[in-house]
């Protein structure tokens, strides 16, 4: 028996890689839903909506290292059910596939609208591949794009649709953009930047419908009003892909519920990537992530337990996000801060925002400013104290703000 990954994308293939690189020789079995080799999902919203990708740099390995490492790949596949007591998972075509360990690296997928006409033709979302492909090909310069939510990926979705000449329509339910992620001054930051880019907001806004006879024409909002559209891109939030765990009898809390060291309540089964809700002794609290470095950290943990090597050193939770020429860095989470300090100046676009908490930096989110991002991410993790007034002071070398 082998270690039996299920899940294609990036957390599921980082396991294998980290088996791999930690010494683990016996087989490995991939078992992924998509037709496609493991790839990078980040780009989908950005380069390769945009047409500056190609699918060989999205893939994370060539076909080749999958035979050369021994790891068996079932693409296009579905597991059906976790037999835990036989160890084994049962394909949706019957075949059994026995596991001495097992990693659920199922990842989560795009929240649907309970509303008439969401299964219009033409109202999409934006998840894998084939979402990408199928946004890609409607696109054109002449488009108008209703986008319901106003966060990461439905600003990054805006940048690009902006850049291949479609007019972009933004429909967000809170009071600002990026209102569950980011602070109010960042939001505040990125509405100016999208209205001088074309694209329009609209806020405090409830969608009530999809419009359209087999296809989507307009979406029509609580208040009344229609907002006329070719193409509809919901984005708003990801559900965890736990279903599997929970029929299992696994612990799940929006999430499958994890140790440290990725484990699940089964010592044999383990969970790693959006699908997981992990400790955070950082924060004190129990936390799911939907980011790539959290799923590479916990294939790292992963990898390391089923190999009996010594757990990696905990990472400090980090996330960024390409819009025009823009690229923002976050790092840590801004949870029970007292003050914001800004540093740089917004409007040369070239600037970061640091969340305080008496002394210490929680949080930093850094637009254009690298440097602000690297060592705010490293005195975070360190703790350090830090003297506000030199944070505050963009003349200061930030390498020099501590106390």
């Amino acid at each position: 028996m082998s270690v039996v990954i299920i899940g294609g994308g990036h957390g599921g293939a980082s396991a294998a890689f980290e088996l791999r690189r930690s010494g683990y020789r016996l087989p490995i079995t991939i078992v992924g839903d998509e037709p496609v080799l493991p790839y990078q999902r980040p780009p989908l919203s950005k380069a390769w909506l945009k047409g500056e990708a190609s699918l060989e740099s999205l893939t994370l390995r060539p076909a080749s290292w999958y035979a050369d490492n021994d790891v068996t790949l079932y693409l296009a596949a579905r597991v059906q059910s976790i037999d835990r007591g036989g160890r084994q998972v049962r394909l949706s075509d019957g075949v059994a596939v026995p596991y001495e360990q097992l990693v659920i690296a199922t990842g989560a997928r795009a929240r649907q609208l309970s509303i008439p006409g969401a299964t219009l033709s033409n109202v999409l979302m934006l998840r894998t591949l084939a979402d990408a492909d199928r946004l890609k090909a409607l696109i054109r310069p002449e488009s108008r794009i209703a986008i319901i939510g106003g966060g990461y990926v439905g600003l990054e979705t805006a940048a690009s649709s902006r850049a291949l000449g479609a007019q972009v329509v933004v429909v967000e339910r809170e009071q600002r953009i990026l209102a569950r992620v980011a602070c109010g001054k960042l939001s505040e930051f990125f509405s100016g930047v999208h209205q001088a880019n074309g694209v329009r907001f609209e806020l405090s806004a409830e969608v009530a419908e999809f419009i359209g006879e087999t296809q989507v024409r307009g979406v029509r909002l609580s208040d009344g009003r229609v907002i006329e559209c070719d193409i509809a891109i919901v984005g708003v939030g990801a559900i965890p892909n736990d279903e599997l765990a929970r029929a299992c009898d696994l612990p799940c809390a929006d999430g499958v519920v994890v140790d440290q060291h990725a484990r699940t309540a089964d010592p044999n089964i383990y969970a790693i990537g959006d699908v997981t809700r992990r400790p955070s002794q950082r924060y004190d609290r129990q936390i799911r992530l939907e980011s790539v470095p959290n799923a590479l950290e916990q294939a790292k943990q992963a990898a390391a337990a089923i190999c009996g090597a010594p757990a990696p050193q905990a990472e400090l939770p980090w996330f960024w996000s390409d819009q025009y020429d823009l690229k923002l860095q976050i790092a840590g989470m801004a949870f029970d801060c007292d003050e914001i300090v800004i540093r740089g100046d917004l409007s040369a676009r070239s600037f970061s925002i640091f969340h305080l908490r008496g002394e210490q930096i929680e949080a930093v989110e850094a637009v254009n400013a690298p440097a602000d991002f690297m060592v705010g991410r490293m005195l975070i993790a360190r703790r350090t104290a830090i003297v506000r007034e030199k944070l505050a002071d963009a003349t200061v070398p930030v390498r020099d703000v501590a106390a």
